[in-house]
C-alpha cells in the first residue's frame, strides 16, 4: 500500500462517468473537469474569434450574409441593453453583453450536437473515453459565469457610489436609515445578494441539464426495438427543433439578467 501511494502522483487524470478531471490538489474543490474547461475556451475563442473577424473585415457597402448576420446581432444585443442601461453602454455594458450571449449560445448550441457523433469523435480521434460536450450542463461553469457578473455588480456598486454610499445602501435600505432597522436592512439585502447567483446560475443549468436527460431518455427508447427506434426518431427530432428555442431563450435571459445587474448596481434605492 505504501509502495502504491509514493507511486501515485499529485496531479492526474481521472475518468469518470460525468467528466474527465484532474486533481492539482486535496479536497473535491481542487477538482478540475477539462472537457468543460477546454470545450469552453474553443467556443469562447471560436464565437469571438468569429464576430471579430467579421467586424474586422467589414465594409461601407453592401454587405455580406456574415456581416449582415453579425451586424443584425449586435444591433439586436444593443438595443435591448440601451432599453435597461441607462447610461454609457458603449464602454462595457453592451460589450459584454454580446460576449455573454455569444459565448453561453455556443454552449448551449452542443446540446443539440448528436450523441452518437460527439463520443465517436471524441474517443476515436482524440481517445478521450469520457467527454461532456456540453459546458452548460455542468453547474461549476454556469456557476462561474453568474459568480463573475456578480463581482462586477459588487464593483460597479462600490466604484458609482462609493464605499460609503455601497456600505450605507446595505444597512439603510429597504426598511430605513432608523439603527434599529440596520440588521433587517443587511440581512435582507444579504439574502438578495445570495440569491441573484444562485439563481442566475441555477437557471440556466436546469433548463440545459433537463434538455440533455430528455435527449438520453429518447436515446434509450430507440434502442428498445423498431417501435422505440420509430418513435424517439420522431420525438428526438420534434425535441431538437424545440430545444433550439430553449438554447436561445435561455442564453438571452441569462445575458439580459447580467445587464440587469450591472444596471441596478449603477443605480441607488
Amino acid at each position: 500500500m505504501a509502495a502504491d501511494s509514493e507511486l501515485t502522483p499529485t496531479k492526474y487524470i481521472d475518468h469518470h462517468l460525468t467528466h474527465m478531471t484532474v486533481q492539482v490538489s486535496e479536497g473535491a474543490f481542487w477538482t478540475l473537469h477539462i472537457d468543460t474547461l477546454v470545450t469552453s475556451i474553443l467556443l469562447g475563442f471560436l464565437g469571438i474569434g468569429f464576430v471579430w473577424l467579421v467586424v474586422r473585415k467589414a465594409t461601407p457597402g453592401v454587405p455580406s450574409r456574415r456581416q449582415a448576420f453579425v451586424e443584425l446581432m449586435i444591433e439586436f444585443i444593443d438595443n435591448e441593453v440601451k432599453n435597461t442601461f441607462h447610461g454609457n453602454r458603449h464602454v462595457f455594458v453592451a460589450p459584454t453583453a454580446l460576449t455573454i450571449f455569444v459565448w453561453v449560445i455556443l454552449m448551449n448550441t452542443m446540446d443539440i450536437m448528436p450523441i452518437d457523433i460527439t463520443a465517436w469523435v471524441t474517443e476515436n480521434v482524440f481517445g478521450l473515453h469520457y467527454w461532456k460536450i456540453v459546458p452548460t450542463t455542468d453547474v461549476n461553469t454556469t456557476f462561474a459565469l453568474a459568480l463573475s457578473i456578480w463581482f462586477l455588480m459588487i464593483f460597479f456598486s462600490v466604484k458609482v457610489k462609493g464605499l460609503g454610499g455601497w456600505m450605507h445602501e446595505l444597512f439603510c435600505t429597504p426598511f430605513g436609515k432608523n439603527p434599529l432597522l440596520w440588521i433587517l436592512n443587511l440581512l435582507f439585502n444579504f439574502i438578495e445578494y445570495v440569491s441573484k447567483p444562485l439563481s442566475h446560475s441555477l437557471r440556466l443549468f436546469g433548463n440545459i441539464y433537463a434538455g440533455e436527460i430528455i435527449f438520453l431518455l429518447l436515446g434509450m427508447w430507440a434502442a428498445t426495438g423498431v417501435a422505440g427506434a420509430f418513435f424517439g426518431a420522431i420525438l428526438g427530432a420534434g425535441w431538437a427543433i424545440f430545444h433550439i428555442l430553449i438554447v436561445t431563450l435561455q442564453a438571452f435571459i441569462f445575458m439580459m439578467l447580467a445587464v440587469v445587474y450591472i444596471s441596478m448596481a449603477h443605480e441607488s434605492h
